[in-house]
């Protein structure tokens, strides 16, 4: 097995530089809307001169993409970690509802761009994005059908389109994740998990 390449003082410090300037941009991209912010604001916030701010990303546009695709593949990836467990059925779609919890817990910011990019509103990007973003959704949607039809070729989960399922179990999660961005206090996504979890097979469970 290979060995991780050590990176030098000076790439540790370039991709320090990197992931301030991203959490300053996710922060006001998700209170203000990618239109109403501009690259001065981002330096400002992220505490960087704005040349510097232009020597990591070419434009607001290249920025956006590079903080989008970051998030977007660390939630696909926490999702399909535990998509990947070949562990009881019921178990996994458990583990996924409350996965969907623990990468949105400690960043509030991060659940608001999602649904705002998600949902189309205030962002108009370019340069492929939606593809890149669609192709990352499409894989942890299949992984999902995936588990669906071990469930019901298990027999654990009724007859169906496991697809169907799939979808339902997705609005159901974005549902519960959208009212505790509303109101965080009254609607906590991680305390209904169960609830979540027993609402999805009271309709698909095997009888």
């Amino acid at each position: 097995m290979m060995e991780k390449k050590k990176l030098s003082r000076r790439e540790m410090d370039k991709l320090r530089h990197r992931r301030q300037m991203l959490a300053a941009a996710l922060d006001l991209f998700s209170l203000k809307g990618y239109h109403n912010v501009s690259m001065h604001e981002i330096a400002g916030k992220a505490e960087f001169a704005i040349g510097t701010l232009y020597k990591f990303f070419k434009n607001k546009e290249d920025l956006y993409k590079a903080l989008i695709m970051e998030k977007a593949d660390e939630y696909h990836r926490a999702l399909s970690d535990v998509l990947s467990k070949e562990n009881d059925t019921l178990a996994v779609i458990g583990d996924y509802i409350a996965a969907k919890a623990q990468i949105f817990a400690n960043s509030v910011a991060a659940l608001r761009l999602y649904f705002a990019e998600t949902r189309g509103a205030s962002f108009n990007i370019k340069a492929g994005l939606d593809q890149d973003i669609r192709k990352l959704y499409d894989e942890m949607v299949e992984q999902l059908v995936s588990t669906m039809k071990r469930g019901i070729d298990r027999k654990v989960l009724k007859e169906g389109d496991p697809y169907y399922m799939a979808v339902a179990l997705e609005g159901l999660t974005n549902s519960f994740l959208f009212c505790w961005l509303e109101d965080p206090k009254h609607h906590s996504y991680e305390e209904n998990v169960q609830m979540i979890k027993e609402m999805f097979l009271n309709g698909c469970l095997a009888k």
